[in-house]
């Protein structure tokens, strides 16, 4: 696409997935502009990398793409054709290197968002594309122009090819508020109803154990909901409970609580001792010890823990010095924790739902509008936290972009 013919290219949303497909587009030679109601780029993208900017994951290929697990069809090829190893190489050009961590997530040396996000903006300044901040997207007018509400009112945008990239429905603080919803259902556009994802559950804890162990991690245990099993850390939280581990198992604990209004999540404190083991260790005589000094001594329980289980035998009516070893083992085992609903969507790290994959053809444009793209996380899919998120949206991103690019110029497609 020669610059005597450049086209005019709309990217609505400048987190990941508009940015990339930003990138994408004013390399093929397209006009770019990218338009975000926020007053800056990458608001959502920088909250998420003030406690370390995990990019993406080192796992192989095809384990990382059962992480999407009902999406995953329709990510496949948009995650192939932009892998993990490819977004690490991108970064590096940037001049902001990777390394791997213990876990296999991939963090940049820097470690946080913000040196990735001032270079990759210099980058995009280089290459013309040109920014709209405090543009408010409200769909199209009569003739089929992008409307926008601006601080010196209505514009109208012409565009040859728009990239839609506004995000789902958590953190609405920092853009991302779904009202997009609305427009594209107006349009016929099918959408999956947006929900909480890797977020935390309330639970009715009592006073005593709210109050002194609010903020406390429950660290080495195991969750289990159904057949779903993980390890890892949980966190207590005055209304609940929160965490990598509980992050993990968010979709099969929300489906669970929406669908009867609420889910019996099981937490083994010592997952790495069966419960015969821990019969025995139980078993010995106490003597003059309290039961908490008890527990910690012989079950190798924190302080947290404990207070957990104590919870448990409060719930089932019988003081917790009633039980015998096996039956105390078998509680710690598997303490029964009653979630009774999901945390606000405003809270969650990200969202599920969004534009319908059956809306999309296999080059992200919205078959009902021509020459209309979506990417990121406004699609209908979730993923756990571990760079899946990040991963899929800069990935969708590209796609997106390269599929502008090919309604732009057929003949370069």
């Amino acid at each position: 696409m020669s610059s005597s013919s450049a086209k005019q290219a709309a990217i609505i949303g400048a987190g990941p997935a508009g940015l990339m497909a930003a990138e994408v587009l004013a390399q093929g030679g397209a006009d770019v502009t990218v338009y975000d109601a926020m007053p800056s780029a990458g608001r959502k993208f920088l909250m998420a990398g003030r406690g370390g900017l995990n990019l993406t994951h080192s796992e192989p290929l095809p384990d990382f793409l059962a992480r999407y697990r009902e999406a995953m069809p329709h990510l496949k090829a948009a995650i192939e054709a932009f892998p993990p190893n490819a977004l690490r190489t991108w970064t590096e050009a940037l001049g902001q290197p990777t390394f791997v961590g213990s876990s296999g997530r991939v963090f940049p040396k820097a470690f946080k968002a913000s040196p990735l996000l001032r270079a990759w903006l210099r980058r995009l300044d280089g290459a013309g594309v040109r920014f709209a901040f405090r543009h408010r997207w409200l769909g199209w007018d009569e003739s089929g122009g992008l409307l926008f509400a601006t601080p010196d009112g209505p514009r109208a945008v012409k565009a040859d090819a728009t990239v839609l990239a506004l995000g789902g429905a958590s953190w609405p603080r920092l853009g991302s508020d779904g009202a997009w919803t609305v427009i594209l259902a107006a349009k016929g556009i099918a959408i999956a109803p947006m929900r909480a994802a890797n977020s935390g559950f309330t639970v009715a804890w009592s006073n005593i154990f709210r109050d002194r162990f609010e903020g406390q991690p429950l660290k080495g245990v195991g969750l289990t909901i159904g057949a779903h099993t993980v390890r890892g850390e949980a966190i207590i939280t005055r209304s609940g409970i929160e965490g990598g581990a509980i992050y993990a198992l968010s979709a099969e604990l929300r489906d669970a609580v929406l669908g009867v209004g609420q889910a019996t999540l099981t937490v083994a404190l010592r997952p790495d001792l069966d419960v015969a083991a821990l019969t025995r260790r139980l078993s010995g005589t106490r003597g003059k010890q309290s039961l908490a000094n008890f527990l910690r001594k012989a079950a190798q329980l924190s302080p947290v823990g404990i207070g957990l289980t104590q919870e448990a035998a409060i719930a089932s009516g019988r003081p917790l010095a009633s039980f015998s070893p096996a039956e105390l083992a078998q509680l710690i085992d598997a303490i029964p924790v009653r979630l009774t609903g999901v945390a606000p969507i405003a809270r969650a790290i990200s969202s599920a739902g969004g534009i319908s994959f059956a809306e999309l053809d296999e080059h992200f444009m919205l078959r009902k509008l021509p020459g209309v793209f979506a990417a990121g996380e406004m699609l209908d899919w979730e993923a756990p936290t571990g760079g899946y998120l990040l991963q899929a949206s800069f990935a969708t991103g590209v796609a997106a972009g390269r599929g502008a690019l090919r309604w732009l110029d057929p003949q370069d497609g």
